[in-house]
């Protein structure tokens, strides 16, 4: 068979393969143009999830009858010139208004600032039209029609309008945290408007506006720099986690990415202190000369190589850590929200049974609320102390309250004493509450929970998960400080390795020894192991070594073995802490309490569950109504 040249609409339709997979890779590419173009607003309609409509205007700089000539045909661009290390704009290929009009009905209206009108252009299907006047104002207006219609078996890997709707949105919100100085509005018939405006120099406003005004209070700042490159952004506290990554946010000289190193380093970052299955919150910006990184990885753009991303993934996890030691002890302000819709009557039950009576969402039993068929008075959980009970010949249990009261005697007397100890608790230490954020212990609830008052509210600590934490962060720093104990093997282990592994292993032999992994080049396909951590016990020297030397190839590090340390340490400090129900003594509570504010991280267990649940007094007061 002949070799053939292709068509110009064959190529472009090849490229669309690549460049436009979805309504929202076309979003992305007609929202980045106009940012380029220097758009303060960008508005985004669409119909049909994007594949019936997709219209984006802009007030950018507008495009000449020879640009919209030129925008529509491939590898046409104003952004670079023939340097591909030196790239400063979201877009840089030329490809995707051709792409998007091989496969799609594509018009695009422009007109320059200054000039007395605009003129449109149109490729339906790669056939295009010349430049006619038309009436549009200062910017670019992209309007794409039923996409795909020249490729019809794409439309067949689609999924709902629905979900095409939601990726589009996705997309909007990458963009506007990427660029908080521009306004932004989706609107359209298969959604509500989602406007955003400007919020000039502010990110953290910007961000509220994208994941919620929660963020903000739980809301760290990152600022830090490395060589040449820069972290600036904000992150949650670990408490405040959601169950899917859809909450982390990376952008590399203002281009949004969805990059596999930056995401692990970040998840790294906060290991031990968000739960398994549940994911940080982080919206991250990093600077750095273009030539250090590769944008022209994929011609979606949505991953990048970092010349050094050892350096990189280092700045994120010591950043990160860095800032959430600095920011002290710190739980999520969430936390005292989900308790006080547990004590608010009616709150609708979580497990989605029927409304609750009287006292719902936290009180009572579940069981009960959910059918009243059965329901007495005598068996209620919620009756009073005797209720139902038969009285001694005579007595009344109002009319022994009322002799009591009429005779100056305690109205409480012959009742149970409640289940909280506070006796030991005078004279009380407001000296202590008022010096300290976590307060003076008042009293221990069911022999697990400390209450504390603080000098802005009411603070309730889980004792056992607490004192972990801080068995764990003692064991850490011990594990920092000092060598590790190791156990010398009677026969050194050999491990056959390709000669490539064992040059990656070599550079960190200086630091696994500390870890008490001691081993050595044996010839040159090979390592022998000699000593192995005491901690771990009996230990599969092979499969750790090649576990190693996979880290090494992939991330530049070798942190496996330190997190396995680290994991049991966690072990070690779950068992050797404060157990639930163990009775504390007063200085014992205070002595925990000024601990958790002494240590990093102290706001969460090793599992990532909150320590401590803080009321502020307006919260209590919103309970009693005040």
């Amino acid at each position: 068979m002949s070799i053939r040249q292709l068509s110009e609409t064959v190529i472009n339709q090849i490229a669309a393969g690549e460049v436009i997979e979805r309504p929202a890779s076309a979003a992305k590419e007609l929202v980045e143009n106009a940012l380029d173009a220097g758009a303060t607003r960008i508005e985004i309609a669409t119909a049909g999830g994007g594949k019936a409509l997709l219209r984006v205007t802009d007030n950018g700089s507008g495009m000449t009858p020879d640009d919209l000539s030129l925008a529509v045909r491939r590898h046409c661009t104003s952004k670079i010139s023939a340097d591909l290390t030196d790239i400063r704009t979201l877009g840089f290929r030329g490809e995707a208004l051709p792409s998007i009009g091989s496969v799609a009905k594509l018009a695009v209206s422009s007109r320059t600032k200054g000039a007395g009108e605009g003129y449109r252009i149109e490729l339906h299907g790669g056939r295009l039209t010349e430049p006619q006047p038309a009436p549009v104002n200062p910017g670019t207006i992209v309007e794409v029609r039923d996409l795909f219609f020249a490729t019809p078996a794409r439309l067949k890997f689609l999924k709902s309008e629905r979900a095409e709707s939601g990726a589009i949105t996705e997309v909007v919100k990458r963009m506007a945290l990427a660029f908080p100085a521009v306004r932004f509005v989706l609107s359209g018939s298969d959604r509500s408007t989602l406007e955003l405006p400007a919020t000039g120099d502010d990110r953290l406003a910007r961000i509220a506006q994208v994941l919620g005004k929660d963020f903000r209070p739980n809301a760290i700042e990152i600022d830090a720099l490395r060589e040449d490159v820069g972290l600036t952004g904000y992150v949650g506290v670990p408490t405040f986690n959601r169950g899917n990554s859809g909450h982390l946010y990376a952008f590399v000289n203002g281009r949004p990415v969805q990059d596999k190193l930056l995401m692990g380093a970040i998840r790294a970052a906060y290991a031990e202190t968000v739960p398994k299955g549940r994911y940080p919150m982080a919206v991250l910006w990093f600077s750095l000369d273009p030539a250090l990184v590769d944008v022209n990885v994929h011609p979606a753009k949505a991953d990048v190589r970092f010349r050094d991303p050892g350096l990189v993934r280092g700045l994120i996890v010591g950043a990160i850590r860095e800032a959430l030691t600095k920011s002290g002890d710190r739980a999520s302000s969430t936390g005292a929200d989900a308790m006080l819709r547990a004590f608010r009557p009616g709150t609708a039950p979580q497990d989605g049974g029927a409304s609750p009576g009287r006292f719902g969402g936290g009180f009572g039993d579940r069981d009960l609320r959910r059918s009243n068929v059965d329901w007495s008075a005598e068996r209620s959980p919620f009756r009073p102390q005797g209720f139902g009970e038969t009285p001694a010949p005579g007595f009344s249990a109002d009319a022994a309250v009322a002799e009591r009261v009429g005779q100056g005697g305690d109205v409480f007397a012959g009742f149970e004493a409640p289940s909280a100890r506070s006796e030991t608790f005078e004279p009380r230490t407001d000296d202590v509450a008022s010096g300290h954020p976590l307060g003076a212990a008042r009293a221990q609830v069911h022999e697990n929970y400390i209450v504390a008052q603080s000098q802005t509210g009411l603070v309730i600590v889980d004792q056992h998960a607490a004192h972990e934490r801080l068995v764990y962060e003692a064991l850490r720093k011990a594990l920092a400080e000092r060598r590790l104990p190791s156990q010398v093997l009677l026969i050194p282990e050999i491990v056959d390795m390709p000669e490539e592994d064992c040059d990656r292993l070599m550079p960190f032999s200086e630091e696994m020894n500390r870890l008490g992994l001691v081993y050595e080049r044996f010839g040159p396909g090979a390592i022998a192991v000699r000593e192995t951590p005491a901690m771990l016990g009996e230990v599969d020297a092979p499969a750790l070594i090649r576990q190693l030397a996979d880290e090494a190839g992939e991330w530049e590090t070798a942190d496996g073995l330190r997190a396995k340390l680290e994991s049991v340490a966690a072990t070690m400090a779950c068992h050797g802490s404060v157990r639930s129900g163990r009775r504390l003594r007063v200085e014992e509570m205070n002595a925990l309490l000024r601990q958790m504010e002494e240590t990093p991280g102290s706001g969460q267990c090793n599992h990532g569950r909150p320590t401590y649940i803080e009321l502020k007094l307006s919260d209590i007061e919103r309970l009693f109504g005040r």
